[in-house]
């Protein structure tokens, strides 16, 4: 087998990998909404993320905040973030997303804050404490995921 052979099957089977995260993430956002829990998972875990956002940021190598969207996208492979500067930070944009668009038809349940903004977010704090983190529109109702990060640059 060439190392070009290699290198295909190894991509192949990251996509395998990253596609059932995703759909392993959508399952259990669609479960947790059908027990009626979805909203306080989210919260708790949101809450557990703060707390720990620096110490993932660490383990993901995040080292600025933007990175906590571009790692993301590259480990995880799920959502095309392009980040754009703007004056006082810069914005996250995202038109695609395999977890969003498996949820969608399995079910009426956003995944959107529990399995991936909410995580960002606490990767960027935990880089950048005093970032403020807004996130303007989802996928799940919308065309794309806009997020605006300040960073007090202005």
């Amino acid at each position: 087998m060439t190392s070009e052979e290699k290198a295909a099957m190894l991509e192949q089977k990251l996509t395998t990998l990253q596609m059932f995260y995703a759909a392993v993430q959508a399952d259990s956002t669609l479960r947790y909404g059908n027990a009626g829990i979805l909203d306080r998972v989210t919260e708790q875990k949101h809450a557990e993320q703060v707390k720990t956002g620096a110490a993932l940021a660490k383990r993901l190598g995040v080292k600025e905040p933007k990175q906590a969207f571009l790692k993301t996208q590259d480990i995880f492979g799920c959502a095309n973030w392009v980040c754009e500067d703007t004056e006082d930070g810069f914005t996250a944009t995202c038109a695609n997303c395999m977890l969003c668009a498996i949820s969608k038809k399995m079910g009426q349940y956003s995944p959107c804050r529990l399995n991936c903004l909410n995580p960002i977010e606490a990767m960027l704090k935990g880089v950048q404490p005093n970032a403020e983190f807004t996130i303007e529109k989802t996928l799940w109702n919308e065309d794309k995921c806009l997020v605006r990060v300040n960073l007090g640059r202005n």
